[in-house]
């Protein structure tokens, strides 16, 4: 089965570690690459990184074995062993040969940050009485910043390396050599990687041949054995591993394990053909129904989400979930009477299910209000966002309303209409945007396949494209982001079609960063390239939208931080606990000088501070900005001395409330906001080597001269401002506002 997506790939921007296994093979070391790679897969099943390997000019034909073994798998021809070393297109390199077994964790490797390592062998005493270090073919794991032409030869030569630190010593687990276990000695219990010089069946050798022949299988067994393994296993091996089978043998329970897995990777369309082939309409196989209803709303097949829901909803142990998907579905198709009742029977079943609670809260009928008259559509403006509620993220609360300050100062229902961004455009609401003066789509990071997926657009808007060439209204797309995470996989082709139907209805077309604006016209014919504008985030230019508003007379002695977890394997990669220790020894420093509270947009960024307490010792009070209002939120930006986040609009906010800012950058939004303010130094990527000192010393030099630190930020907004006030101008006349 083939896979119609694509990653994008922004590593360079967010410094994100590509990392690599490498093992150079001739013809003669070929026959043990299946069994290498099976014991790498099979003992670490939560990893899958590039596999590369290296050839002396091998023909290609003899590398079709290995392919179905690992869907990363790379082949390069190369001279010798040395261009492992020096592997090109990788931060991180663990070199391999192939003699060798990986029996366990090799997680600590991954999570290396510095320099070459590699497990330390004597020769013995020279005529001087020093004994020398020596470096066979062995296993290294490499750091190419850290590799100099020199030692990569030293080593690749297989000479001696004198013991000045050139090499960080790795315990003898990790390249454990066969040999020392003659007299079949067992294999030692913590053994990581065992490697074997000679032929792998030697006599003497029984309990280490053994250990090796564990992984000697066949095709069908291996994928079998993978299946069994307990534990979290990574959705790419799962995606390659998991098809055979179920062509083999259709289950149940495998046709739903492939199913999660496309779904999670936004392969919605290979979900349910997954599905169909097993499901039909049993009635025993509710979580299956459960996700090919999920799969099929998300490709906007609503009738029949709804009936497979259903009949998920009809197992009391799924009932709750199933029935807050039903009420989502309903709120999309504006059918608000059955949301609320959808969601208030999931709480019959579960009282304490909060995604029902939410949909329950979120669709009751509003209070009785003092009757108004009814607002001319005419003299409207519709307003298609994302309109958040609740315990949901701060800054999707403070933007739309940013969005409507730019058009003047009535941000009410008086002046607009809320179109939410999620919600299906059908006919009756094509109407509705229609009869208004214009319709603006923003802001924030609306192209983007995955949080509300629909197979309309593929992007946040779910508008098909035939009822978008049918906006007769003026349409202006206001400050809108490409969202796509740092290797996040999605469809290009859909969302290519919807985007070119938007340009071409636009009458305005700004996009909130110049990296937008570059990926975006990569997906565009020439023709409409030109259309796509550059229109800053209005949270940007907030004190100018409301002088002397949205400052503060006085600041704390306060620094905010902020983290976001949402995709987090995207965010951190192996680097996870680099980051949080990183942090922690910058927050030990900030804190002898600043009161560091932290900054929570929505309940889910708090993990870090249980992870700094548990991990650091280090406790943070917490201000939970999803529970203030929009004014609060900017008070306290505005109040702050410096702000550190993680979130594009924990550092966008208080950037435009005037207060300094760094951001820690996860994902390339960020630094493309950062590059358009020409302050790149403002930005420091979460996989940086150096973070902690790097992250100290630059919060030191704001709070050590904060004042220039603020004319900075004000120096820095003049030119947001000024495009700002130009783009607005030219909207005014688009819609015939005074």
């Amino acid at each position: 089965m083939t896979r119609p997506t694509s990653a994008d790939d922004r590593s360079t921007v967010t410094g994100r570690r590509r990392i690599a296994f490498a093992v150079h093979a001739d013809r003669e070391g070929l026959d043990g690459l299946p069994t290498l790679i099976r014991s790498l897969v099979l003992s670490n099943p939560g990893v899958c990184e590039d596999f590369v390997v290296l050839h002396p000019g091998l023909d290609d034909a003899e590398f079709d074995a290995l392919r179905p073994l690992h869907p990363r798998l790379v082949i390069r021809g190369a001279a010798d062993r040395g261009d492992a070393l020096r592997l090109e297109g990788y931060d991180t390199v663990v070199v391999l040969d192939p003699g060798m077994v990986v029996l366990g964790d090799l997680g600590e490797l991954l999570r290396m940050r510095h320099g070459v390592a590699a497990v330390r062998q004597w020769t013995d005493a020279g005529p001087d009485g020093e004994r020398r270090e020596v470096r066979p073919e062995e296993l290294f794991v490499v750091q190419r910043a850290d590799l100099d032409d020199a030692l990569a030869a030293r080593l690749a030569s297989g000479g001696t390396v004198a013991p000045d630190g050139a090499l960080i010593p790795l315990d003898a687990r990790y390249d454990f050599p066969a040999r020392r276990l003659h007299d079949d000695l067992p294999v030692p219990e913590d053994v990581v990687v065992l490697r074997f010089a000679g032929p792998p069946d030697a006599p003497g050798y029984g309990p280490a041949n053994a250990a090796r022949r564990r992984f000697e299988m066949g095709d069908e067994e291996f994928r079998a054995a993978y299946r069994a393994l307990r534990g979290p296993k990574h959705p790419d091996l799962v995606a390659h591993y998991a098809p055979p089978l179920l062509a083999a043998r259709p289950s149940l329970d495998l046709a739903r394990t492939v199913a999660d897995v496309y779904r999670g990777q936004g392969r919605y369309d290979e979900a349910v053909e997954v599905l169909a082939l097993v499901v039909a309409d049993r009635l025993d196989a509710p979580r299956c129904h459960e996700t090919l209803g999920v799969c099929l709303m998300a490709l906007s097949r609503y009738d029949e989400a709804e009936a497979h829901l259903l009949l998920a909803a009809a197992s009391p142990g799924l009932a709750a979930r199933a029935f807050a998907q039903l009420a989502r579905l309903a709120w999309l198709l504006g059918r608000e009477a059955d949301a609320h009742a959808y969601a208030r029977e999931g709480l019959a079943a579960d009282p304490t299910d909060a995604g029902c609670h939410a949909w329950y809260v979120r669709t009751r009928a509003p209070e009785p209000e003092v009757t108004a008259p009814e607002p001319d559509p005419a003299g409207q403006l519709a307003h298609v966002a994302l309109f958040a509620e609740g315990d949901e993220n701060a800054g999707d609360k403070v933007l739309p309303e940013a969005v409507r300050m730019c058009f003047g100062d009535d941000t009410g229902p008086r002046r607009w209409y809320a179109q939410p961004v999620h919600r299906l455009v059908d006919e009756a609401a094509l109407e509705r945007l229609n009869a208004r003066r214009g319709v603006v789509v923003g802001g924030g990071g609306l192209f983007l396949p995955d949080t509300s997926p629909n197979g309309n657009s593929h992007w946040q808007w779910n508008v098909p494209d035939d009822v978008l060439a049918r906006v007769t209204a003026p349409l202006a797309v206001f400050a809108v982001g490409y969202n796509v995470f740092d290797g996040q996989l999605y469809r290009r082709r859909r969302f290519a079609e919807s985007l070119r139907v938007l340009v071409e209805r636009s009458a305005f077309f700004g996009l909130r960063n110049h990296g937008s604006i570059d990926r975006v016209r990569e997906l565009l014919p020439a023709s409409l390239r030109d259309r796509v504008r550059y229109q800053p985030c209005p949270t940007t230019v907030a004190r100018h939208l409301r002088p002397g508003v949205f400052e503060a007379a006085e600041r704390s002695d306060t620094v905010l931080v902020n983290c976001a977890y949402d995709r987090a394997g995207l965010r951190f990669g192996h680097d996870y606990g680099h980051f949080l220790a990183q942090t922690a020894l910058a927050l030990g420093a900030l804190r002898e000088r600043a009161d560091v509270r932290y900054a929570a947009h929505m309940p889910a960024d708090e993990r870090f501070v249980h992870d700094l307490r548990r991990e650091h010792g280090i406790a943070l009070p917490v201000e939970r900005l999803h529970t203030m209002s929009n004014d609060d939120v900017r008070d306290l930006y505005a109040r702050a001395r410096l702000v550190i986040g993680m979130r594009g609009h924990a550092g966008m906010i208080p950037f435009g409330c005037g207060t300094p800012i760094l951001s820690l950058v996860s994902h390339p939004k960020l630094a493309y906001f950062l590059s358009d303010i020409g302050r790149p130094e403002w930005g420091l990527s979460v996989h940086d080597r150096e973070l902690g000192p790097r992250l100290a010393e630059r919060a030191a030099a704001v709070l050590d001269d904060h004042a220039a630190a603020v004319a900075d930020v004000h120096g820095a907004q003049e030119f947001l401002w000024k495009t700002t006030q130009s783009n607005l101008q030219e909207l005014r006349g688009v819609f015939g506002l005074a």
